[in-house]
């Protein structure tokens, strides 16, 4: 069984290959290490490894991780200049959860979530929407018809720095099923630079995981959010 650091080693060889390919510089690429259902000790190792952006799903579970993290590691924090993501679905009973430690909230859906998110922050945090581009029904995301109006809406609020899009498409082990989702969302990205809908060019793209993320790379991600290549399989 491979190490954690193996693993980021693995992964980020894999990214610099991918970022080669496409005549991208591996260095404007983020590598998010998705440490959900995974213990602070997992973390710790990954911190070892020089991996310091993490991204949690679950609202309540990265509170406690914060809450214990700080409690049982407070040098770690101060020597290292850690960047949570809250990466998973938001919703709005439990902002408040998430607004004190998040550095990114990637999953902003609706102008709901975006308004409580701005309401209960003392600061400006660096925010994504997530775009439901597969018309998944079980998924959260904003849907096409209505994402122009979401940023208009969003530009008006002072605490959420927008700076682009997400998309978690429909799961398929083979990864090139999930290019054209990934090409789908650059060109939303570039439409909405283009129309000048926010006050500021958008700039990022999260999108790639495990099974993916060299395709995404390919197609401009700038965020990755790898999990199972780091820790291994969740229980």
């Amino acid at each position: 069984m491979s190490s954690i650091k193996e693993n980021i080693d693995n992964v980020k060889r894999l990214l610099q290959q991918a970022a080669i390919k496409c005549k991208r510089d591996a260095h404007s690429i983020k590598l998010v290490a998705v440490s959900k259902k995974k213990s602070i000790d997992s973390i710790i190792e990954a911190i070892k490894c020089n991996q310091l952006c993490f991204g949690e799903n679950y609202a309540q579970e990265f509170r406690d991780k914060c809450r214990d993290f700080s409690e049982k590691y407070h040098d770690i924090i101060k020597t290292n200049n850690i960047e949570w993501h809250f990466i998973g679905y938001l919703q709005q009973n439990k902002v408040k959860y998430v607004v004190p430690n998040a550095t990114w909230i990637e999953t902003i859906d609706s102008i709901k979530i975006a308004e409580s998110i701005n309401n209960q922050s003392n600061r400006t945090i660096k925010s994504l929407i997530e775009v439901n581009l597969g018309d998944e029904n079980s998924k959260s995301g904003v849907i096409t018809n209505n994402l122009f109006d979401l940023i208009e809406k969003i530009s008006k609020l002072s605490n959420i720095d927008l700076k682009g899009l997400m998309i978690i498409p429909p799961y398929n082990p083979n990864p090139e099923k999930s290019r054209p989702y990934f090409k789908k969302l650059k060109i939303l990205l570039n439409q909405i630079n283009e129309k000048k809908i926010y006050k500021n060019d958008l700039t990022e793209l999260s999108m790639g995981m495990s099974h993916d993320f060299t395709v995404a790379i390919e197609e401009g991600a700038t965020i990755i959010r790898v999990g199972t290549a780091i820790f291994g399989e969740r229980n």
